[in-house]
């Protein structure tokens, strides 16, 4: 190798190590499980005492344990089934955020007690108490939870009625879900702050909480994840499924998101030919528009329930 070569191809290679290297490190910070919930972003912490207000009332009412896979370690996934004394035959299913849990899903669970249904809150994989090491946002969870409208199914019979309701990262599983062949059961769906695709969401955090390129840091941190869970990033899309979906569906997102900007929720309204509504709420930030207005939220779902889950 001429000495004009290696000069070229020396720093080529340091750009090259470094982009490799900055790329595991940014899968490991997103994807790899950590065993906490973190702390909330400044602009919600304000709610903290409504929000254990509502973590006391869930670690209260009398609720059982649920299992898939219970007997392999590597593979339990765990969630908490509230009934409902009212016993109206309808069950929602809730979908937490990232690093969440089924606990930090309480106000959504008491607004539904409140409205009648039976409650199931799964862990997700690599969340809470179910087992994995890495978090797959949403696209291996989605199989996972059409396991848990068959138990549902199984427990209240065929004549239930179920919802699927997410936020977040919850949201877009359950719009992934939507995708998928699902029971006669299921009814609708509420979708809260969802992405479009998880490249989309991947590229745009990059760009606003990094500051680094697209490339070649996103196409490397797509070839890990098809390494270690079995899918490239491009697999993963809420807007892709809901072109399937036939389920009605209301879309709720903070037109102040700066986490999962509100223009994925046009994307994923656009995408579904099925019923569909939109709600903006103008003023709240990424998951806020319960704590905006608790209120005004659980007008806006009853509405949209009083019209498509009879």
């Amino acid at each position: 190798m001429n000495k004009r070569l290696l000069t070229l191809t020396l720093p080529l290679a340091a750009v090259s190590a470094g982009a490799v290297y900055m790329s595991n490190k940014l899968f490991n910070v997103a994807f790899k499980r950590v065993n906490y919930v973190p702390e909330t972003s400044a602009d919600k912490q304000k709610y903290a005492d409504e929000y254990y207000a509502y973590v006391d009332w869930y670690r209260q009412i009398p609720h059982d344990t649920w299992y898939l896979n219970e007997n392999d370690p590597d593979k339990k996934l765990v969630a908490s089934y509230i009934p409902n004394p009212a016993d109206q035959g309808k069950t929602v299913i809730i979908s937490h955020g990232y690093k969440g849990n089924r606990e930090t899903m309480a106000n959504y669970a008491k607004m539904f007690y409140e409205l009648g249904f039976n409650i199931l809150l799964p862990d997700d994989r690599a969340h809470g108490d179910s087992a994995g090491k890495y978090i797959n946002f949403g696209w291996l969870d989605r199989l996972d939870y059409i396991h848990w409208i068959e138990q549902i199914i199984g427990k209240n019979g065929e004549d239930e009625k179920i919802l699927l309701f997410g936020v977040s990262m919850g949201g877009a599983t359950v719009e992934m879900l939507s995708g998928e062949k699902l029971p006669s059961q299921v009814k609708a769906i509420i979708a809260d702050c969802g992405y479009a695709s998880i490249r989309e969401e991947l590229v745009y955090l990059l760009h606003n909480q990094y500051h680094l390129p697209e490339y070649p840091i996103e196409p490397l941190i797509s070839t890990i994840t098809k390494q270690r869970l079995g899918y490239y990033l491009n697999d993963v899309s809420s807007t892709e499924q809901l072109k399937k979906n036939r389920r009605p569906i209301l879309f709720i997102h903070g037109g102040k998101d700066t986490y999962v900007p509100v223009k994925m929720a046009y994307e994923n309204y656009a995408s579904t030919k099925a019923p569909k509504q939109l709600w903006i709420v103008r003023n709240a930030s990424h998951a806020e528009s319960f704590w905006y207005n608790p209120a005004n939220y659980k007008h806006r779902v009853s509405e949209f329930l009083g019209t498509y889950f009879k």
